[in-house]
């Protein structure tokens, strides 16, 4: 665990695990690149109901000291955030702590918190999803890892399903006009079109967006570019399946090239 002193610079270049100074109980997996965090971008991986938070730290490190990124790596343990995914509407809010930890690296390390990088992975992507809808002007760009199911930008159906306010999130309002600006990517291995055990299967869900998570990825990209394209907006909307890949992280990172497609997106120039 890092204990560093508030007055003593933070190792770069290693993966470092700390504790939120508003929060003991909150841990985080935090990577500032050899060249520094000084007005840095800060890209944010958020694991599934794997809560393998270490793996993704880990595996993401070498992305973030090639772009010169800031990497933040959030623990949301069962027990405090039985609701993550969506956003938390019992056990803790998970989005705000998210900011807390947001706004906690930015003092420590000069980054850049006013426009963040997310990515998520299944459980992960629907949080970094319903995130985005709800801090639009916090959020540069999103990819999403093979999310099991999303929240629709239809204000006819209620959160999580759709975009009307939800009373278990007071003061989180989805505004299409802001949210439809933000550049999106979906990521799901070729070979992820299992119904397995925590896939959502009920039955409004696959009438509304599909079966598998192939289908339920493009019908999002397809439902998000349609309502931008409405909106007069040109926002950049891509689906993209992995090789050889099935439900698995570590695999879709080993395999499926999840690490580079990400980057990609999420920093490449153009």
């Amino acid at each position: 665990m890092d204990i560093t002193p508030r007055s003593k610079p933070l190792e770069r270049g290693t993966v470092l695990q700390r504790t939120l100074r508003v929060d003991l109980h909150q841990k985080y997996y935090l990577y500032i690149p050899r060249s520094g965090g000084n007005n840095a971008k800060i890209f944010i991986t958020v694991h599934g109901i794997s809560r393998n938070v270490s793996e993704h730290a880990k595996k993401f490190a070498d992305y973030a000291e090639e772009f010169g990124v800031v990497l933040i790596a959030p623990y949301f343990p069962s027990d405090r955030f039985p609701d993550y995914q969506r956003l938390g509407r019992k056990g803790k809010r998970a989005d705000k702590v998210l900011n807390e930890i947001v706004s906690e690296v930015a003092q420590l390390t000069g980054a850049n918190a006013k426009k963040l990088y997310l990515f998520g992975y299944s459980g992960g992507a629907q949080f970094v999803h319903r995130y985005m809808l709800a801090y639009p002007n916090h959020v540069a760009k999103i990819v999403l890892g093979a999310p099991g199911w999303y929240t629709l930008p239809n204000p006819a159906l209620a959160f999580p399903i759709g975009i009307q306010q939800s009373q278990s999130l007071p003061q989180v309002q989805f505004n299409p006009a802001q949210f439809l600006h933000i550049p999106a990517c979906v990521l799901v291995g070729e070979k992820d079109n299992q119904r397995d055990a925590e896939l959502n299967k009920s039955a409004k869900i696959d009438k509304l967006q599909g079966k598998t998570r192939i289908e339920r990825g493009r019908h999002w990209v397809e439902e998000m570019t349609y309502q931008a394209r409405a909106k007069g907006l040109s926002t950049t909307y891509a689906f993209h399946l992995l090789p050889d890949s099935p439900h698995s992280f570590s695999i879709s990172m080993k395999r499926g090239g999840m690490g580079e497609k990400t980057f990609d997106f999420l920093f490449s120039e153009g």
